[in-house]
């Protein structure tokens, strides 16, 4: 997963989720249930490159963090609850998708 197009296809698999554009920067791409309207991924480019901010677990945010260097402190979210993930090709996709559920998860109605 590199683009913004793979980004927001894979993310719009999960059920009962759409992509928005809530800001007059349209560089912001939201995906958000359809339930509750939480946003599980903000998909954005940043340095030529596309970043997915998602919400993590408080015990995994460092282990991502520490085990690949393109998975950061999210950009402009609650650092403490969220990672961005740089999609320059380095994290498997697998992980990458992975992510991707564990957020739509941690967001989704309970």
């Amino acid at each position: 997963m590199k683009t913004r197009e793979e980004a927001i296809n894979y993310c719009l698999t999960l059920e009962n989720t759409y992509e928005d554009y809530p800001f007059s920067d349209k560089n912001w791409t939201l995906i958000r249930h359809k339930e509750n309207k939480k946003v599980f991924a903000w998909i954005f480019k940043r340095d030529n490159r596309i970043w997915i901010n998602l919400k993590c677990e408080n015990g995994w945010l460092d282990f991502y963090r520490q085990n690949y260097s393109s998975i950061v402190p999210a950009f402009h979210l609650n650092k403490a609850h969220w990672n961005s993930i740089i999609l320059d090709g380095t994290i498997p996709e697998e992980v990458i998708y992975d992510l991707v559920r564990r957020s739509y998860e941690l967001t989704k109605e309970k």
